[in-house]
């Protein structure tokens, strides 16, 4: 018996060669403040994570009892429908009727995915190729592009905090760009910016659609937590959006279910039947006790998501006046889990990459940075409102005292 050590051919170096989707993924631009987090974690530093939209608060305790219900049923452990049972696209299209007066047939305009972020991913497997452009928001949420990449497909970025120049933009480059771009990218209210649109916006957008051809994929994670009274429009409510895209929502913003990764896929039948045809071939269904919670959250919760959006306008309020009074230039979202705010002097100078790792270096507060959303987002740090409205004045504090202390050095 050969031991070990032995070897029975020549010890040559040996190399992984990865595919090219992989190679053409730059560096994580997270990574550096992600491991500096970690490593003041491990010595015990507390630190206060604004970084990631990842929601503290647990789901509404009628759904985590129907869950437990639902595991001691043996016929929720075997593998599930990979487009999402019946009762869960039916109580979909109910949604959709009683929020937004949009009509879907739950058999043909609805699937259920795997959070919005893969069946997000796996439309754009689904519709782009080699030679396929999308034209992406910017500052740009990184699945936007990446997604796109990874399905062998170009992107253009257009800044999208202007939405009536982001149209503009869209036009423009249907008229100037051969092969025309084949996929349109929205996402209201915006990730990281904030942006948001008014209904005018959707029709306008299918209008541009149905003169160039392309394809409309709306991202609408961020659907039910809104503030100052303001409603995020759909883009399916638009007259002919069905012709056109689809429409992405999720489960984990509005109802605390980030971790049960549950969302949905809602609008154009032939783009639901692509993105079933891919999904078929890649997964087996969301667990069924997630999805028989989830049909309990759109019944009964609806209180409870009135309430988050509450909760969340109290901390919207909490970061921003604290920031204002520490003279940052803040722009109050209406809408959203995030304030994208403007870098102050002598700050901005530095590159938001920089400051990101100041902040958790010297005030134990990890946020994101803006170039991390493309080079629009430079000069802004992204913060999320996810932290209870007295972690976050706790966070203004130390931000407070770690900039104050270099402004006073300065002067």
């Amino acid at each position: 018996m050969r031991s070990e050590s032995e070897v029975p051919f020549a010890d040559n170096p040996f190399s992984i060669p990865v595919a090219d989707r992989v190679t053409r993924l730059p560096p994580y631009l997270f990574g550096k403040i992600n491991k500096l987090k970690y490593e003041k974690r491990v010595a015990g530093v507390d630190v206060i994570d604004l970084g990631m939209g990842n929601p503290t608060d647990p789901p509404d305790p009628l759904i985590q009892q129907k869950l437990a219900e639902a595991l001691q049923d043996p016929r929720n452990h075997r593998y599930s429908v990979s487009n999402g049972i019946g009762n869960l696209r039916r109580e979909v299209t109910k949604r959709y009727w009683k929020r937004y007066g949009v009509r879907l047939d739950p058999d043909s305009e609805v699937i259920a995915t795997i959070g919005s972020k893969e069946g997000f991913s796996h439309m754009c497997l689904a519709l782009m190729g080699p030679g396929d452009t999308a034209v992406v928001p910017s500052p740009t949420f990184p699945i936007h592009t990446y997604a796109c990449v990874l399905a062998a497909g170009n992107v253009i970025a257009l800044d999208v905090r202007d939405p009536e120049k982001f149209l503009k933009n869209v036009a423009y480059t249907c008229e100037h760009l051969y092969p025309k771009p084949k996929v349109v990218i929205v996402n209201f209210p915006h990730n990281p910016s904030s942006t948001v649109v008014e209904p005018d916006f959707y029709v306008d957008l299918v209008r541009l659609a149905k003169k160039y051809g392309f394809l409309v994929m709306s991202d609408f994670a961020y659907a039910d937590i809104c503030f100052d009274g303001y409603k995020a429009p759909s883009f399916l409510e638009a007259p002919g959006a069905l012709d056109v895209g689809v429409e992405f929502t999720s489960m984990s913003k509005s109802y605390s279910m980030a971790g049960w990764r549950i969302g949905f896929c809602c609008g154009n039948q032939e783009m639901v039947r692509a993105l079933g045809t891919i999904k078929g071939y890649y997964d087996y269904g969301i667990f069924q006790a997630i999805q028989i919670a989830a049909i309990v959250a759109m019944r009964h919760c609806d209180a409870a998501v009135e309430s988050l959006a509450v909760e969340y306008e109290g901390r919207r309020d909490a970061l921003c006046d604290g920031l204002e009074r520490l003279g940052w230039e803040i722009d109050r979202p209406k809408a959203g889990m995030f304030v994208w705010a403007k870098i102050p002097e002598p700050w901005a100078q530095m590159g938001s990459i920089d400051f990101a790792m100041k902040l958790v270096e010297e005030a134990g507060v990890a946020v994101s940075p803006g170039r991390g959303f493309g080079e629009d987002g430079e000069g802004y740090l992204r913060l999320a409102i996810v932290e209870n409205t007295q972690r976050l004045r706790q966070a203004v504090r130390e931000i407070g005292r770690a900039t104050r202390t270099e402004a006073a050095q300065a002067s």
